[in-house]
């Protein structure tokens, strides 16, 4: 990292498992320790890197339905009633990797700490594709109650948000990356089938997705926890976002799907 402009730590397992102890122990050290090595590199530079963007998580946020996260007022997670306790592991991993970022001793570097919430693109395997293709299959319904909150963030704006966070020499710590209007699962998946021209999407109780999750080695929580989190910091600096709502989103997206 010696004479770099910024450092990108995007490191970490992917978290489309199921959560018994050894993929936990993966998802964390493959995070924590990742960020302990970019940390004591950079602290070796003889010229460190101006900033450094470390991945984070919006996981690390309550769920709640009653009020948006944001990086001021946000509840961090953890025994938040109507969330199984299972759901704590994921925010213990996410203040882990946070933590690891704030220890790091690299005073001449700017630290960001990218909260991000789900990012869509069209690439193969992404969760975008699989929820696609999912909903082709007239198995795009609603999830649960339906209530629970969906944020999201497309491509084009992750990229322009971290373009615009290296070059904003004020702005450090935590920062949320996701589109200013998170919405509930069930218009979530509504505008998706329309716009890959599903006909039928058959709903899934939670009871019936916790079976479904057991066989397709995965977790509910990726479905049912209400993740309402909003980029209040990156507002409030004037970054002007390309996709704010998931309708136009979602289309751009499927014109470009298969």
């Amino acid at each position: 990292f010696e004479g770099a402009d910024v450092v990108i730590n995007l490191a970490g397992r992917s978290v489309n498992c199921r959560y018994d102890a050894a993929n936990l122990k993966a998802m964390m050290d493959s995070r924590v320790e990742s960020t302990r090595v970019v940390g004591d590199a950079i602290a070796n530079c003889q010229k460190p890197p101006r900033v450094w963007l470390q991945s984070s998580t919006a996981t690390i946020y309550a769920h709640r339905l009653d009020a948006a996260n944001d990086e001021a007022s946000g509840i961090i997670g953890g025994d938040e009633p109507g969330a199984p306790p299972k759901w704590n592991a994921s925010i213990e991993i996410a203040k882990a990797w946070e933590r690891e970022l704030q220890a790091a001793e690299t005073p001449n570097t700017r630290k960001v700490a990218l909260r991000s919430a789900m990012t869509m693109s069209v690439d193969k395997g992404g969760i975008f594709d699989v929820m696609a293709t999912l909903a082709k299959r007239g198995l795009g319904g609603t999830a649960g109650s339906g209530r629970q909150f969906v944020s999201w963030i497309h491509e084009d704006d992750f990229t322009n948000a971290i373009r615009f966070l290296i070059e904003r020499e004020d702005m450090d710590g935590a920062v949320n990356l996701c589109s200013p209007n998170p919405l509930p699962n069930e218009e979530f998946f509504q505008m998706l089938r329309k716009a890959v021209g599903a006909k039928i999407g058959l709903p899934a109780p939670a009871l019936l997705l916790e079976v479904g999750a057991i066989f397709m080695k995965t977790e509910t929580e990726l479905l049912l926890k209400s993740r309402r989190v909003v980029p209040g910091r990156l507002l409030e600096a004037g970054f002007r976002f390309k996709y704010p709502d998931w309708q136009e989103a979602v289309g751009e997206l499927a014109r470009r799907w298969h």
